[in-house]
């Protein structure tokens, strides 16, 4: 028989449906395979009592008639979503202990889908990173090979679901963090249209970029937590889309037959490793085996990608981070003699390196003198990229290519280098800084035996579009059901 924890999300529906299993068995069961790979340091918070009181309610949902497929389903969130029940920290200590009095939106739409939160999983603090090494607490390990990162800044929520300790889990993506831990960790992961998902309750890092989106093993189960997720927010996120709900499971099955599939050039020059090169090339052989066509398409701005997220994030972050002064809410320095000592000394004890070296530079970019000169350029520049998209998918429906060009890396490799994480996000930053959905999937292994993904991006709410050409694939192929061996 198989595993609880090797189920997917339908296969458990069904399991619950049938009372082959409870809710409250089921809630359990994640709680046990937490503190079983505590070592894998995914979770920030738990709360065992709330978790089985969710599972309760869920299973008289369920007695009472609810179809609902997602109802007593275990999920994790991402520490950067606000909840009440459990501690919000944003992977900081500037909020340690945090509660909140209200649930983050997409907390709250999973909740109502009658999904059953376990806890809340590390990330790097504030969203800022490309291995969560950033965290305040602890790092996570990739339980692939416990000695190299999971990539950043999900990459608890990453780890929750490749370790088979959730079947599913909240991710945030604001340059990448959704797409890059997954292909690293080996499971599916996409991030929507900027928008779709309301960011109400996601504690914020860069409000034009940032986006909630779900992980999970396979391309149906993202489906079916993307179609509870998204919707529109008017009354409390005014970024947020005026769109209805959107079932995307409703094109899964169809076939990809004469789907173009467009490989930007520059996605595959220098600096691509050739183990990553590899596995993307069988993979488009396998989409080819499935009737879609590979066309050649340029996005000749990749390469200023880069330098141009790297103004524009910190500069939001700079802005949405002022609100952490001791004053209302969050840590406070003990021992100050006025006011702007406190600021200082709140500031600098609450917030570790990366968080404040984005501050100093996002300051910088916006003073006086240098607004202009980086800024507004970025901006510029941000739409030069989305327009490039545009053109390209002219000649094709989807674009292909790397997450990452490379497998995940050891821990610490990046210590003294910050820079090498932000080159890591090459293939990822160009579709969010136009707002694009992307995602990724697993392809097959590279390096040491580490699994490497493939980023298919659409062009805006064509959701439906990846998700449909992502599961004829893993229809295909059995990458998304190869789990680690510390997961068995």
């Amino acid at each position: 028989m198989t595993a609880l924890h090797d189920l997917s999300i339908t296969e458990l529906a069904r399991k619950l449906r049938t009372k082959v299993v409870s809710a409250v068995e089921l809630a359990q069961h994640s709680m046990d395979r937490i503190e079983e790979h505590g070592k894998l340091g995914a979770f920030l918070a738990t709360d065992t009592l709330e978790t089985l009181r969710q599972a309760q309610a869920a299973d008289e949902r369920i007695a009472a008639g609810d179809d609902s497929l997602l109802a007593g389903i275990p999920v994790a969130h991402k520490d950067i979503f606000v909840t009440k029940a459990f501690a919000s920290t944003a992977g900081s200590k500037m909020l340690q202990d945090y509660r909140s009095p209200f649930d983050a939106t997409v907390v709250a739409k999973l909740a109502q889908a009658g999904m059953v939160t376990v806890g809340k999983v590390n990330c790097d603090e504030f969203a800022m990173g490309s291995s969560n090494e950033n965290s305040a607490y602890r790092p996570v390990k990739n339980p692939w090979d416990v000695s190299r990162v999971p990539g950043g800044s999900s990459g608890g929520s990453a780890v929750a679901v490749a370790a088979r300790i959730v079947p599913a889990s909240t991710g945030t993506d604001t340059g990448g963090s959704i797409r890059q831990p997954a292909s690293f960790c080996g499971v599916t992961g996409i991030k929507p249209t900027y928008g779709r998902a309301s960011r109400y309750g996601m504690i914020a890092f860069a409000s034009s970029l940032d986006q909630a989106g779900p992980m999970a093993r396979s391309a149906e189960d993202c489906a079916l937590l993307l179609s509870a997720m998204c919707g529109p927010d008017p009354d409390r996120d005014s970024t947020s889309l005026d769109m209805p709900p959107e079932d995307f499971t409703r094109k899964l099955d169809e076939s990809i037959e004469g789907l173009r599939i467009g490989l930007p050039k520059e996605f595959f020059g220098e600096g691509l490793g050739d183990d990553v090169r590899r596995a993307i090339e069988e993979a488009l052989e396998q989409f080819v085996k499935l009737g879609a066509k590979i066309v050649d398409v340029t996005l000749p701005r990749t390469q200023l990608a880069i330098p141009v997220y790297y103004i524009i994030a910190p500069a939001e972050a700079s802005s949405n981070l002022a609100r952490f002064d001791g004053v209302k809410y969050g840590h406070r320095a003990k021992d100050y003699v006025d006011l702007l000592d406190m600021y200082k000394k709140t500031r600098a004890q609450g917030f570790g390196d990366e968080v404040k070296r984005r501050i100093m530079i996002g300051t910088y970019v916006l003073s006086h003198g240098y607004y202009d000169a980086y800024y507004l350029q970025a901006q510029k520049i941000r739409r030069m990229i989305a327009d490039d998209f545009q053109q390209a998918f002219k000649e094709c429906d989807v674009i292909a290519g790397p997450v990452a060009p490379s497998v995940a890396w050891h821990l610490g490799a990046h210590g003294s280098d910050p820079l090498a994480d932000y080159l890591a996000d090459i293939f990822t930053l160009p579709g969010s800084l136009a707002g694009l959905p992307g995602m990724s999937i697993p392809c097959g292994f590279g390096a040491a035996g580490m699994p490497v993904g493939m980023q298919l991006l659409g062009n805006y709410f064509g959701e439906a579009k990846l998700l449909n050409a992502a599961h004829r694939f893993q229809q295909a192929t059995d990458f998304h059901l190869r789990k680690p061996e510390g997961a068995l």
